[in-house]
């Protein structure tokens, strides 16, 4: 696992969607039900009310592959109530009390994270990799892109898990899609990673290997070989978008400046020639 921290390609204007949808997606987690809990390590009577609030908020507005695939949205749901059952207190259901479209469930999915880390690490690659797409796109049609890579991801995911009732949320799928562009555009730019050794390693590498690698073990993780969380991340989607950034990117490969050659310290020596 490598951890992108900078790239060496400049941007001839500024991101502004990409700082935007940061800020949104940043905006959208505080204001999200259970985050105030994840900051202070509540596990009181409050912290079961916040999560039966969490579970509420997400049956409303994140994306659910059966909804998505056959169109059948639930009779009963959380309502976000505390509730004493035959086991004891739990989350409270009943009929829903509003209108949900599963096409637009999958927008405001793309909003919604699970938690610090979760948000983070998505940030960290939408902010690296996201202000070269955006440059070479332009700022309406970068946003247009964005959107629909999350959509091919949300229901590539939903494809393969048709029957599944569980909550997809997240930034990943279009974010892929991102990166996934950056590789058919810009596989030469050089990227600043930390490499776990020991300690943390930095090594300045092309973009292809960084990003050829991250994608690999997303399609080794999105077979439920080699990692044991493979149920609860959407590695599937993560795949899916990724390729679709390609595809949509490709048209544009050879209109495409290269990225500048780098200079200074590489591999902890300076560099006297071009690579």
């Amino acid at each position: 696992m490598v951890i992108p921290v900078h790239d060496v390609n400049p941007a001839r204007r500024t991101p502004y969607v990409t700082y935007a949808l940061i800020a949104a997606n940043f905006v959208v987690f505080l204001a999200t039900p259970g985050v105030a809990s994840s900051l202070t390590g509540d596990s009181g009577p409050s912290h079961l009310a916040q999560l039966c609030h969490l579970q509420a908020f997400l049956e409303q507005w994140a994306a659910i592959p059966r909804e998505l695939i056959h169109g059948q949205l639930p009779t009963t749901v959380p309502t976000g109530d505390v509730g004493l059952g035959a086991t004891g207190r739990g989350c409270a259901v009943g009929p829903p009390g509003y209108d949900k479209s599963p096409q637009l469930s999958v927008l405001t999915a793309m909003f919604l994270h699970g938690g610090w880390v979760h948000l983070l690490g998505n940030m960290l690659f939408l902010l690296i990799f996201g202000n070269n797409i955006e440059d070479r796109l332009g700022h309406i049609r970068y946003a247009l892109f964005y959107v629909a890579c999350g959509y091919a991801a949300a229901y590539g995911f939903a494809l393969v898990n048709a029957d599944s009732t569980d909550p997809l949320i997240g930034a990943s799928g279009a974010i892929a899609g991102v990166l996934g562009a950056y590789l058919v555009l810009y596989p030469r730019a050089r990227v600043w990673v930390l490499v776990p050794f020991l300690i943390f390693l930095p090594l300045r590498l092309p973009a292809w290997i960084v990003l050829g690698f991250w994608f690999g073990l997303q399609a080794v993780y999105s077979s439920g070989r080699g990692v044991s969380d493979a149920g609860t991340v959407a590695y599937v989607a993560h795949v899916v978008g990724f390729l679709t950034g390609m595809l949509l990117a490709w048209p544009l490969r050879r209109g495409t400046p290269p990225p500048p050659q780098p200079r200074g310290l590489l591999w902890g020596r300076r560099a006297h020639h071009r690579w």
